[in-house]
């Protein structure tokens, strides 16, 4: 993940986005700790004081930050022009498929990431995070759903990315091959789903209504 230029009077938001890919690569050896802080604030030629200030010290924070800066990151290498030319189903599949890739070098870091996120008490900051990460997803795919069908794409994509995640960080074989074929499979229950989804809403759309008939009855067109 490619680190952030800094301005010559950064705010602090400016500042946890430029140390955010880098805390994250030196968190597989330091941990999601004020060392690694310190270690990005050397690399990036930042104050100390100032990245101990961005992140309030604060695991999650850093493990915040970072995420988003993967979302940032795969934003750029997918532009729309780039997914608009692809099946929705290949939309979604170079989407997470392209975020491991984003991660894969900092699959320890990650690794603990995850068991912060899984603690009690930061268990609704995650669950936050995740759904931000979904609905930036299906947004760079193009859905611009604003009904129900809005939040059931988002819990589904969140749920698959959350298990493909648990194979990834565990997945010894070559390139991932195992990752890719679990994510493969879950991609073609989603897709299975939306398509089950789409063929109700078809038979729905076309069922005659019984209210509509009987107000026929009862006042006939002229």
């Amino acid at each position: 993940m490619p680190e952030h230029a800094l301005p010559a009077d950064p705010t602090l938001d400016e500042v946890r986005a430029a140390l955010a890919p880098v805390i994250g690569r030196h968190a597989g050896f330091d941990g999601w700790s004020d060392a690694a802080v310190h270690a990005a604030a050397y690399d990036m030629s930042i104050d100390r004081d100032v990245a101990m200030l961005a992140f309030n010290g604060k695991a999650i924070d850093m493990i915040d930050a970072w995420i988003e800066g993967v979302d940032l990151e795969l934003a750029r290498r997918l532009p729309a022009d780039k997914l608009g030319a692809m099946k929705i189903r290949d939309r979604i599949t170079a989407l997470l498929a392209t975020r491991l890739e984003i991660m894969a070098p900092d699959r320890e870091s990650l690794r603990r990431a995850l068991a912060i996120m899984a603690m009690p008490q930061n268990l609704a900051r995650s669950a936050k995070m995740g759904w931000r990460s979904a609905d930036r997803m299906w947004r760079l795919a193009g859905d611009a759903a604003t009904d129900l069908n809005h939040y059931t794409k988002r819990m589904t994509l969140s749920a698959v990315y959350a298990s493909t995640l648990s194979v990834f960080v565990n997945d010894d074989s070559d390139n991932f091959a195992d990752t890719r074929a679990f994510l493969d499979r879950r991609i073609d229950n989603v897709m299975q789903i939306e398509k089950v989804k789409y063929q109700a809403k078809q038979r729905t759309e076309f069922t005659p209504s019984l209210s509509r008939f009987i107000g026929r009855l009862r006042y006939p067109a002229k």
